[in-house]
């Protein structure tokens, strides 16, 4: 038999092609929920898989512990709070948690990942726009919001109100979850040519800034034309907000409108929280997926920040890309410091997905903040 012969008897086999590396869009979780990788206590509703992320879900108690930690790699959340919790709060039906103190919650959702495969966290942009500070923590973690690979346990949140008491309660939802396969490129190169294909930050002054890996943004502190808002100032109240209550506060009762400076910029006060924007938008193609780069000490003594992820969709229309105004919450440390117009406050890290979601952010799928402008959270009328 000659050796063409040979090979006609073989098997065809066929390679399996590689899979890219990059974020699990909606499809990829949904089949990640069905295989027992990502695991909960209650049915997983179809509500919590987002474009690109999975919204985590509040369990039944609450530990108000004197500070904030991580457990370290040699112990479990619950072996710390065996000796660290100073209360047990059932939040079954609803609890108020108080502004300054701090809380563990068990989260309904866990996880079991395999090889090349890790996580991260944030914050829901309606938890960072009401100043809860909110972090995701592993079993034997060593850093907030960061869920390592191959990661097998429960997850936790730590919940810190700082501006208002909130009302939380079984089953709220005040975090989000990424899952990754592998490490997608980031390269300055990488982030300059997708850039300037598909325009991901648009201000119409000339190139992005570019460095490691992330554009930056700036602060708009010029504002409406007409009513010259530039943001708001949370106020010191004793009213809380129910988490779960949408478009039913009157904002007057917890915000106080700051306008365009006659001249210079804003001044920070210290620990004053700011609802700001930012000067240029954001468009996000449904094979990307991009998140916000928390200050650079080397610009200020400030923290800016933007709770929740940029999904994919995010600032594209029926027309295609317009581009969406970035919201940041915004606060001063050790000294009191004055924002202006046009400093950069953040960057943004792009990351492409595995494939294509197919559940793009937008007004299809009940998305809050497509279009927006300036804007508090959605638990305040409009």
């Amino acid at each position: 038999m000659n050796n063409a012969a040979a090979q006609a008897l073989l098997p065809i086999v066929e390679e399996k092609p590689e899979i890219q590396s990059g974020i699990w869009p909606a499809q990829w979780l949904r089949a990640g929920v069905e295989r027992g990788d990502i695991r909960a206590v209650d049915r997983i509703e179809d509500a919590q898989i987002q474009p690109a992320s999975l919204d985590l879900r509040l369990g039944t108690w609450a530990y108000r512990v004197p500070a904030s930690f991580l457990p370290g790699p040699q112990t479990t959340v619950r072996d710390k709070l065996e000796f660290l919790a100073d209360e047990k709060l059932n939040i079954e039906q609803g609890a108020v948690l108080q502004r300054g103190q701090v809380y563990i919650v068990e989260l309904q959702e866990s996880l079991r990942l395999k090889r090349r495969t890790s996580g991260s966290a944030n914050p829901k942009s309606s938890t960072g726009r009401l100043d809860v500070f909110a972090r995701v923590i592993t079993d034997f973690g060593t850093e907030f919001d960061v869920i390592p690979e191959r990661y097998s346990g429960p997850l936790w949140l730590e919940i810190a109100p700082r501006s208002f008491n909130v009302m939380v309660r079984r089953g709220s939802r005040l975090a989000q979850a990424r899952i990754r396969h592998g490490s997608p490129p980031t390269s300055d190169a990488f982030v300059r040519r997708l850039n300037e294909s598909v325009r991901l930050v648009r201000d119409g002054e000339g190139p992005a800034d570019v460095k490691d890996g992330a554009i930056a943004l700036s602060v708009d502190v010029e504002g409406d034309p007409v009513s010259g808002v530039v943001g708001f100032k949370a106020k010191r109240t004793d009213e809380f907000i129910d988490v779960d209550k949408v478009n039913h506060y009157d904002p007057e009762i917890f915000w106080q409108r700051v306008h365009r400076p006659a001249k210079g910029g804003i001044i920070l006060q210290i620990n004053d929280f700011h609802i700001l924007a930012t000067k240029e938008t954001v468009a996000v193609p449904n094979d990307f997926a991009a998140d916000m780069v928390a200050y650079d000490t080397m610009v200020g003594e400030f923290r800016v920040h933007y709770a929740g992820f940029f999904d994919p969709g995010f600032g594209y229309a029926k027309s295609g890309a317009e581009g969406t105004t970035i919201v940041l919450e915004v606060r001063s440390h050790e000294v009191p410091f004055m924002i202006e117009h046009g400093q950069i406050v953040g960057r943004v890290v792009v990351e492409r997905l595995t494939e294509p979601t197919d559940k793009p952010y937008g007004s299809g799928i009940g998305s809050s903040y497509q279009s927006q402008g300036l804007t508090l959270s959605k638990h305040f009328r409009r």
